[in-house]
Protein backbone atom coordinates (compact mmCIF):
# COMPACT_ATOMS: atom_id res chain seq x y z
CA UNK A 1 0.00 0.00 0.00
CA UNK A 2 3.02 2.56 1.00
CA UNK A 3 4.25 1.73 -2.65
CA UNK A 4 1.09 2.10 -4.37
CA UNK A 5 0.52 5.41 -2.14
CA UNK A 6 3.91 6.60 -3.08
CA UNK A 7 3.88 6.22 -6.84
CA UNK A 8 0.36 7.57 -6.75
CA UNK A 9 1.65 10.62 -5.46
CA UNK A 10 4.76 10.92 -7.23
CA UNK A 11 2.49 10.65 -10.62
CA UNK A 12 0.55 13.55 -9.06
CA UNK A 13 3.61 15.81 -7.98
CA UNK A 14 4.69 15.31 -12.02
CA UNK A 15 1.19 16.21 -13.25
CA UNK A 16 1.29 19.12 -10.68
CA UNK A 17 4.89 20.34 -12.08
CA UNK A 18 3.18 20.12 -15.54
CA UNK A 19 0.40 22.42 -14.93
CA UNK A 20 2.45 24.85 -13.03
CA UNK A 21 4.07 25.40 -16.04
CA UNK A 22 1.83 26.56 -17.71
CA UNK A 23 -0.15 29.99 -16.96
CA UNK A 24 -3.57 29.02 -17.88
CA UNK A 25 -3.30 26.11 -15.24
CA UNK A 26 -3.75 25.70 -11.30
CA UNK A 27 -2.98 22.86 -9.10
CA UNK A 28 -3.93 22.00 -5.35
CA UNK A 29 -3.98 19.52 -2.96
CA UNK A 30 -5.93 18.61 -0.42
CA UNK A 31 -5.72 15.38 2.64
CA UNK A 32 -9.51 14.16 2.22
CA UNK A 33 -8.69 11.50 5.56
CA UNK A 34 -8.02 14.64 7.33
CA UNK A 35 -11.14 16.32 6.26
CA UNK A 36 -13.16 13.38 6.96
CA UNK A 37 -12.00 12.54 10.18
CA UNK A 38 -12.58 16.63 11.23
CA UNK A 39 -15.84 16.87 10.08
CA UNK A 40 -18.57 17.31 11.99
CA UNK A 41 -20.94 15.43 10.38
CA UNK A 42 -18.64 12.41 10.63
CA UNK A 43 -19.21 12.84 14.30
CA UNK A 44 -22.27 13.13 14.45
CA UNK A 45 -22.38 9.84 11.88
CA UNK A 46 -19.94 7.95 14.05
CA UNK A 47 -21.98 8.17 17.47
CA UNK A 48 -25.02 7.47 15.82
CA UNK A 49 -23.60 4.57 14.57
CA UNK A 50 -22.15 4.00 17.74
CA UNK A 51 -25.68 3.89 19.75
CA UNK A 52 -26.89 1.74 17.14
CA UNK A 53 -23.99 -0.72 17.94
CA UNK A 54 -24.94 -0.56 21.45
CA UNK A 55 -28.92 -1.00 20.73
CA UNK A 56 -28.16 -4.47 19.08
CA UNK A 57 -26.13 -5.48 21.96
CA UNK A 58 -28.03 -5.23 24.41
CA UNK A 59 -30.63 -7.27 21.92
CA UNK A 60 -27.59 -9.83 21.33
CA UNK A 61 -27.08 -10.25 25.21
CA UNK A 62 -31.00 -10.69 25.83
CA UNK A 63 -31.27 -13.36 23.08
CA UNK A 64 -27.84 -15.17 24.82
CA UNK A 65 -28.83 -14.76 28.52
CA UNK A 66 -31.93 -16.78 27.50
CA UNK A 67 -30.27 -18.88 25.66
CA UNK A 68 -28.16 -19.65 29.01
CA UNK A 69 -30.90 -20.08 30.83
CA UNK A 70 -32.59 -22.65 28.61
CA UNK A 71 -29.36 -24.83 28.52
CA UNK A 72 -29.53 -24.98 32.80
CA UNK A 73 -33.31 -25.43 32.65
CA UNK A 74 -32.21 -28.40 29.90
CA UNK A 75 -29.71 -29.68 32.50
CA UNK A 76 -31.84 -29.77 35.05
CA UNK A 77 -34.60 -31.84 33.51
CA UNK A 78 -32.19 -34.19 32.47
CA UNK A 79 -30.62 -34.57 35.97
CA UNK A 80 -34.63 -35.06 37.32
CA UNK A 81 -35.09 -37.57 34.16
CA UNK A 82 -32.30 -39.54 35.85
CA UNK A 83 -33.08 -39.76 39.41
CA UNK A 84 -34.17 -42.95 40.76
CA UNK A 85 -35.52 -40.95 43.99
CA UNK A 86 -38.29 -40.14 41.52
CA UNK A 87 -41.63 -41.99 40.53
CA UNK A 88 -41.31 -43.48 36.96
CA UNK A 89 -44.21 -41.16 35.29
CA UNK A 90 -42.56 -37.96 36.85
CA UNK A 91 -39.34 -39.43 35.18
CA UNK A 92 -41.05 -39.84 32.28
CA UNK A 93 -42.65 -36.15 32.20
CA UNK A 94 -38.86 -34.72 32.84
CA UNK A 95 -37.43 -36.40 30.03
CA UNK A 96 -40.08 -35.61 27.82
CA UNK A 97 -39.56 -31.99 29.00
CA UNK A 98 -36.00 -32.19 28.56
CA UNK A 99 -36.65 -33.02 24.83
CA UNK A 100 -39.09 -30.05 24.26
CA UNK A 101 -36.33 -27.80 26.04
CA UNK A 102 -33.44 -29.27 23.58
CA UNK A 103 -35.54 -28.28 20.42
CA UNK A 104 -36.17 -24.66 22.04
CA UNK A 105 -32.91 -24.29 22.32
CA UNK A 106 -31.82 -25.27 19.00
CA UNK A 107 -34.20 -22.92 18.06
CA UNK A 108 -32.43 -20.33 19.95
CA UNK A 109 -29.60 -20.85 18.82
CA UNK A 110 -30.47 -20.46 15.37
CA UNK A 111 -32.05 -17.20 16.21
CA UNK A 112 -29.06 -16.29 18.00
CA UNK A 113 -26.76 -17.05 15.16
CA UNK A 114 -28.98 -15.18 12.46
CA UNK A 115 -29.45 -12.08 14.73
CA UNK A 116 -25.59 -11.74 14.78
CA UNK A 117 -25.23 -11.97 11.07
CA UNK A 118 -28.10 -9.51 10.19
CA UNK A 119 -27.13 -7.12 12.72
CA UNK A 120 -23.07 -7.13 11.41
CA UNK A 121 -24.84 -6.57 8.04
CA UNK A 122 -26.70 -4.12 9.37
CA UNK A 123 -24.37 -2.07 10.88
CA UNK A 124 -22.22 -2.59 7.88
CA UNK A 125 -24.50 -1.33 5.31
CA UNK A 126 -25.17 1.62 7.73
CA UNK A 127 -21.36 2.60 7.54
CA UNK A 128 -20.88 2.19 4.03
CA UNK A 129 -23.77 4.41 3.66
CA UNK A 130 -22.56 6.95 6.04
CA UNK A 131 -19.28 6.65 5.20
CA UNK A 132 -20.38 7.28 1.09
CA UNK A 133 -22.56 10.40 1.82
CA UNK A 134 -19.93 12.03 3.80
CA UNK A 135 -17.16 11.24 1.13
CA UNK A 136 -19.74 12.74 -1.34
CA UNK A 137 -20.23 16.04 0.53
CA UNK A 138 -16.56 16.69 0.75
CA UNK A 139 -15.66 15.93 -3.02
CA UNK A 140 -18.64 18.55 -3.57
CA UNK A 141 -17.25 20.92 -1.25
CA UNK A 142 -13.59 20.55 -2.84
CA UNK A 143 -14.80 20.72 -6.23
CA UNK A 144 -16.80 24.11 -5.26
CA UNK A 145 -13.77 25.26 -3.66
CA UNK A 146 -11.37 24.58 -6.59
CA UNK A 147 -13.91 26.41 -9.27
CA UNK A 148 -14.07 29.67 -6.93
CA UNK A 149 -10.46 29.76 -6.30
CA UNK A 150 -9.73 28.55 -10.18
CA UNK A 151 -8.35 25.66 -9.93
CA UNK A 152 -8.46 23.59 -12.58
CA UNK A 153 -7.18 20.11 -10.73
CA UNK A 154 -6.98 18.97 -7.46
CA UNK A 155 -4.71 16.23 -5.75
CA UNK A 156 -5.54 14.26 -3.15
CA UNK A 157 -2.29 13.66 -1.05
CA UNK A 158 -3.84 11.00 1.74
CA UNK A 159 -5.55 8.44 -1.20
CA UNK A 160 -3.85 6.02 -4.40
CA UNK A 161 -7.00 7.67 -5.69
CA UNK A 162 -5.10 11.13 -5.74
CA UNK A 163 -7.24 13.14 -8.29
CA UNK A 164 -10.99 14.29 -6.90
CA UNK A 165 -11.12 16.93 -9.39
CA UNK A 166 -10.28 17.73 -12.33
CA UNK A 167 -11.84 20.58 -14.76
CA UNK A 168 -14.04 19.80 -17.35
CA UNK A 169 -11.81 21.57 -20.15
CA UNK A 170 -8.71 18.76 -19.21
CA UNK A 171 -10.70 15.77 -19.32
CA UNK A 172 -9.57 13.56 -22.50
CA UNK A 173 -12.36 10.62 -21.72
CA UNK A 174 -14.10 11.24 -25.14
CA UNK A 175 -11.02 11.19 -27.04
CA UNK A 176 -9.55 7.65 -25.28
CA UNK A 177 -12.60 6.41 -25.76
CA UNK A 178 -13.04 7.19 -29.82
CA UNK A 179 -9.25 5.49 -29.58
CA UNK A 180 -10.64 2.18 -27.77
CA UNK A 181 -13.43 2.40 -29.97
CA UNK A 182 -11.86 2.34 -33.14
CA UNK A 183 -11.15 -1.03 -33.68
CA UNK A 184 -14.62 -2.04 -33.19
CA UNK A 185 -15.92 -4.83 -35.21
CA UNK A 186 -19.23 -2.83 -35.10
CA UNK A 187 -20.20 1.05 -35.70
CA UNK A 188 -20.76 1.08 -31.99
CA UNK A 189 -22.83 4.57 -32.61
CA UNK A 190 -25.71 2.57 -33.82
CA UNK A 191 -26.07 -0.64 -31.80
CA UNK A 192 -27.99 -3.48 -33.07
CA UNK A 193 -30.19 -3.57 -29.88
CA UNK A 194 -30.86 -2.06 -26.69
CA UNK A 195 -27.76 0.12 -25.01
CA UNK A 196 -26.52 -1.41 -22.24
CA UNK A 197 -26.84 0.23 -18.82
CA UNK A 198 -23.84 0.58 -16.02
CA UNK A 199 -25.02 1.79 -12.81
CA UNK A 200 -22.72 3.93 -10.95
CA UNK A 201 -24.05 3.61 -7.59
CA UNK A 202 -22.14 2.26 -4.66
CA UNK A 203 -23.17 -0.85 -3.22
Amino acid sequence: MKILRLTSLTLALLVAMAFSASAQSKVASVDIKKIFNAYYKTKLATASLDNRKAELHKELKKIADDLEKAQADYKELLDQASDQAMAPDEREKRKTAATAKAREIAASKSSLEQFQRQAEAQLGDESQRMTSNLVTDIHKAVADKARLSGYSMVVNTSLTEAFVYVSPDNDITDAVLAQLNAGAPIDVSKPAGAPLTVSTNQP
